[in-house]
C-alpha cells in the first residue's frame, strides 16, 4: 500500500506525560555501586503527545505536543498529518475513544474529501446523529481519508503503542525536566534521533494459542 501512495499510520494520545525535575542528579555506575537515583522531585506540569507511527517507514510522524487532549485537539492533529500530502490516501489506525470520532473530525474528512452531502445535526439526524453513523461515515472504504478502530479493550493492537513503550524506556523513565516545556522540547529531540538512527518497521511475533479447553 504504502509503494502505491497510501499511508497507513497507528495514531493515538499519551496523556499525562509528566515534567518531573530532580532536586539531585543521579549518581552514576562506579566500582562496587549501582546508580543511585533521586527519588525526590519538582513537578512542573504535565503534556499530551498525539502521535502518528508510519507502518511501513516505522518513523513517527507530524507528531503533536499540548496541554490537553480534546475533539479540536485530535482533529487539528490529523489536520497536519494530512497536509504532509494533501491529495494522498491516508488509513489511521485508532482505538475507539469519543473524540476519534467526533463530529469536528467528520467535518474535516468530509472537508478534506470534497464530500459535499449534508452531514445533519449531531443528537439529531443524519451521519452526525450518533456515534454509530459517524462511526460509519469514517470507516468508510469509499473515502481517500478513512479511519479503522481496533476492538474495544485491545488499544495494544495500535502499533504507536509499543513505540510509547519505547520512548518510556529510552527517555522519560530516567530523566529530568525543567518544564513542561523542557519535556516538549526533549520529546521531540528524541523523535528526531529516533526517526534517523531507530525507526524500522514493527514486526509481529506473537502468533497466538489457543484457549485451554
Amino acid at each position: 500500500m504504502h509503494e502505491q501512495g497510501t499511508h497507513v499510520v497507528s495514531c493515538d494520545e499519551m496523556t499525562g506525560i509528566q515534567a518531573l525535575e530532580r532536586l539531585h542528579a543521579t549518581k552514576p555506575v562506579k566500582p562496587g555501586f549501582d546508580e543511585r537515583r533521586e527519588f525526590e522531585y519538582v513537578r512542573h506540569g504535565t503534556q499530551t503527545l498525539i502521535a502518528n507511527f508510519e507502518v511501513a517507514t516505522g518513523k513517527i510522524i507530524t507528531p503533536s505536543i499540548g496541554d490537553t487532549r480534546t475533539e479540536m485537539d485530535f482533529a487539528e492533529h490529523i489536520k497536519n498529518t494530512i497536509s504532509v500530502d494533501p491529495e494522498g490516501e491516508w488509513v489511521f489506525v485508532s482505538d475507539q475513544l469519543n473524540t476519534h470520532k467526533s463530529e469536528t473530525l467528520v467535518r474535516l474528512i468530509a472537508e478534506q474529501c470534497n464530500i459535499q452531502e449534508d452531514l445533519g445535526e449531531k443528537g439529531k439526524s443524519g451521519i452526525l446523529k450518533s456515534l454509530k453513523t459517524r462511526t460509519a461515515f469514517l470507516t468508510s472504504p469509499l473515502h481517500r481519508i478513512r479511519f479503522v478502530y481496533t476492538p474495544k479493550h485491545a488499544s495494544w493492537l495500535n502499533q504507536v503503542e509499543i513505540w510509547f513503550s519505547i520512548l518510556v524506556r529510552k527517555l522519560l523513565r530516567r530523566a529530568s525536566f525543567t518544564s513542561k516545556e523542557n519535556l516538549a522540547h526533549r520529546i521531540m529531540g528524541f523523535i528526531e534521533y529516533f526517526n534517523a538512527t531507530m525507526a524500522k518497521p514493527f514486526k509481529w511475533t506473537y502468533k497466538g494459542r489457543p484457549l485451554a479447553t
